[in-house]
């Protein structure tokens, strides 16, 4: 199987949709022979921060000399994002293989009469097949949409993280912090400890489930906290603290923005729990671990003259944790954003909290069946200029265009935007901010 015959039997599975349940999940993986049952994990959740905090956590086991599987979604550009080991996507050649394989057994469940599995039960299956293959130590994976029924959560993990709830994926998680809470801490295993910066609500709630399970917490605020100390070009330096661990060290990172911290707090209060178990994670593995991440997208400098920022927020959360990072950074400038939000989303409130009446907005449609129509986007927007472009190239140059050579732009609204823009940059269609 070729990576295109890989893709091209991904998107036949696109048909299924999303369907959560462990069910088809669980008896695919059984006529594998269990490979997430061959490696040691961690299981990460959370409406915002769960990919960073992955990238975070994989990164400090990399840089501790652990041979390191991690599993995200969804990908920027490429499927092979998705499957990483040591911190590098794998191979097309690789990602095929690790498809064609799973693709027999799912034609193997078939005739004994299983069900048949969505794309992603398939992804997953694919990944832990090819980690157990890699023989991976330790795998990262982040859940793909809430956590209880995802069908990542098949694995007993070493570690659980919740890095946060807010309201996201209200058609499939629910409409209320407390049902969310709910889908996230059902990643929760007897007695597997479970870090976590949930606040308010979904915090009693993780915290219950967690005692009803016999399952130690550790929570922002009560066993870890962190503090910002300064920005330097584009890394910025960040104390944390566990208490509970009587632990205390300053970390680079070169990932700006609060929320960065707390993720920070978080992967760094996971990785001091497991260095209880895993002698070769230090202080000195997990600050040159922290050092070293990279995760694409995520308030990402692509280009200069105008300053051009890409950003994956896709949420109210996102937005406003963009917004302060936007404001904290260029404080009283204005914004010219290209924008593109799903129709799913909450795109009034999303335009509310992210942008300035100072501003100006392109918006385009992104690359998504569910993208959201541009001008009921754009007749939401209240800001100094409001505009709508057939595509996405023609976004980029009239965003370049209103910016000028000194000015800032910012893509965000979408990851299936933000996966468009930036592989036109890395493909050179972007040269020196000309489209």
């Amino acid at each position: 199987m070729t990576y295109d015959e890989a893709l091209a039997y991904l998107a036949g599975l696109n048909t299924f949709g999303i369907q959560l349940g462990l069910t088809r999940i669980s008896r695919l993986l059984e006529l594998m022979g269990n490979p997430e049952r061959q490696f040691k994990s961690i299981h990460v959740t959370g409406t915002n921060g769960k990919g960073s905090t992955t990238a975070m956590l994989s990164a400090i086991l990399v840089a501790s000399g652990i041979k390191t599987g991690m599993y995200t979604s969804p990908h920027l550009i490429d499927y092979t994002e998705r499957l990483a080991i040591d911190g590098q996507p794998v191979a097309r050649e690789e990602f095929a293989a690790a498809i064609e394989y799973t693709s027999r057994q799912v034609a193997r469940l078939l005739e004994l009469g299983g069900e048949q599995p969505t794309e992603f039960e398939v992804l997953t299956a694919a990944a832990f097949y090819w980690f157990a293959r890699c023989r991976v130590e330790y795998a990262v994976i982040e859940v793909g949409l809430g956590g209880l029924l995802d069908s990542t959560n098949v694995i007993v993990p070493e570690i659980c993280v919740i890095t946060n709830v807010t309201i996201d994926h209200i058609d499939r998680c629910g409409a209320t912090v407390a049902e969310i809470a709910h889908h996230k801490a059902g990643i929760i295993k007897e007695q597997v400890p479970v870090v976590t910066a949930a606040e308010g609500e979904a915090r009693e709630l993780i915290g219950r489930t967690a005692a009803g399970k016999a399952a130690p917490l550790y929570s922002w605020g009560e066993d870890f906290t962190a503090s910002f100390v300064t920005i330097q070009g584009r890394l910025q330096t960040i104390d944390i603290q566990a208490g509970v661990w009587k632990k205390q060290d300053r970390f680079v990172l070169p990932m700006l923005g609060a929320h960065q911290v707390k993720n920070a707090a978080v992967a760094v209060a996971t990785a001091w729990l497991l260095s209880r178990q895993e002698e070769r994670i230090s202080d000195r593995t997990i600050r040159n671990g922290l050092l070293q991440v990279s995760w694409p997208g995520r308030f990402e400098f692509v280009g200069d003259k105008p300053v051009f920022v890409i950003d994956g927020a896709h949420n109210l959360a996102g937005v406003q944790a963009l917004r302060d990072n936007l404001d904290s950074l260029f404080p009283g400038r204005p914004i010219t954003f290209l924008l593109g939000i799903l129709r799913d989303k909450d795109v009034a409130g999303m335009t509310r909290s992210l942008i300035r009446s100072c501003d100006r907005v392109v918006v385009v449609a992104p690359l998504s069946e569910r993208a959201g129509e541009p001008a009921e986007v754009a007749a939401l927007i209240t800001a100094e200029l409001v505009k709508t472009a057939d595509s996405i190239e023609a976004g980029l140059q009239e965003v370049f265009s209103l910016a000028g050579e000194s000015g800032i732009v910012c893509a965000a609204g979408s990851l299936y935007l933000i996966g468009a823009v930036r592989k036109r940059v890395l493909s050179g269609q972007i040269q020196n901010n000309q489209v």
